[in-house]
């Protein structure tokens, strides 16, 4: 008898009079909210627009949720389109299956058109969602506990995750590596390593994006070695990792050229956003819109203040006749 474990939920699924509330479906929304509002304030602080993110995201998500299926459809097609297989529940979304790689391929195209759209670099939209994606990843993950599907070998250790034996879904009850668990936990290092790296070496042009994607497959390669769901093997090993690999080194020669060729980060990453500034400044007003206090052209002292000096200068230093103007 085990004498600690993890249970597994008796259904993914509430009912709500005759509305079904999925485990999985909220697992994803919630996801998607948390990654919008924190890619939000990066962007913001990045220089952009307040709304943008969001806005984008009406582009990105769609995409990203037809990508993901389509991966998994298309990795897993003997579930569907093979004898005794119903191929309409190839389009049964809640019932899981999203692949990582096509939601991330297909969701980045939406990203793109939503960006060109805006005139914005899709790099600087990456730099500025790629955390948010990795804690949405890792909220999604669990979305996976409630359905009862992707764990591990079977285990002994107190965190091992108890199944119920299910024969449709091909289960047999027992105890498991919760790999849905690990790979959550991993999401949420690798969200907090590009949030730390980023503000430490000011990543750009992508770089925080890709550090998001390399690391995140360092992760999934070697969970992917506990997990027992079926899976297309090449060469003996399992397709994620085959694709983990071929990803993480398209993302480190990503890194390393863009680096060479673009240092630093982005000195502007929304046009529209400076020209609110500019906007704002011929009229006075404040980001917000509140009336900004005009200065005269005397000082307290009755001095008249410098003209041409840089912004960054104190302001209440003045200038004499003779000096020159700032260059």
């Amino acid at each position: 008898m085990d004498l600690a474990y993890i249970p597994s939920p008796s259904s993914g699924v509430i009912y709500l009079g005759p509305i079904p509330l999925r485990g999985y479906a909220f697992c994803i929304i919630i996801g998607v909210f948390v990654a919008v509002w924190l890619g939000g304030r990066r962007w913001v602080a990045r220089g952009g627009r307040v709304g943008t993110v969001a806005d984008i995201a009406v582009w990105a998500v769609p995409f990203g949720l037809v990508g993901g299926r389509l991966y998994h459809v298309i990795t897993d097609y003997e579930l569907y389109f093979t004898e005794g297989r119903n191929w309409v529940d190839a389009f049964k979304i809640w019932e899981g299956g999203l692949g990582i790689w096509g939601a991330v391929a297909l969701g980045a195209l939406g990203a793109w058109i939503g960006c060109r759209r805006r005139g914005i670099p899709l790099p600087a939209y990456a730099d500025a969602i790629a955390p948010g994606i990795a804690f949405a990843q890792a909220i999604g993950r669990w979305g996976n506990w409630f359905n009862q599907e992707l764990y591990g070998k079977a285990t002994t250790l107190p965190w091992g995750l108890k199944i119920d034996a299910d024969a449709d879904a091909g289960r047999v009850a027992g105890t498991y590596h919760p790999t849905f668990l690990y790979e959550s936990l991993w999401c949420v290092g690798v969200a907090l390593l590009v949030i730390w790296a980023d503000r430490r070496f000011k990543l750009g042009h992508g770089r925080a994006f890709a550090l998001y994607v390399a690391s995140y497959t360092v992760g999934r390669f070697w969970i992917e070695y506990l997990r027992v769901d079926d899976a297309h093997h090449v060469l003996g090993m399992r397709l994620n990792n085959w694709t983990s690999i071929v990803v993480f080194v398209g993302a480190v020669v990503y890194m390393v050229l863009s680096a060479k060729k673009a240092p630093g980060r982005e000195t502007m990453v929304e046009p529209a956003a400076v020209e609110d500034g500019a906007a704002a400044s011929a009229t006075g007003e404040d980001a917000a819109g509140d009336a900004k206090p005009v200065p005269s052209a005397k000082t307290a002292k009755g001095t008249e203040t410098a003209k041409g000096t840089e912004g960054a200068g104190d302001a209440d230093s003045t200038v004499s006749p003779e000096a020159e103007p700032s260059k």
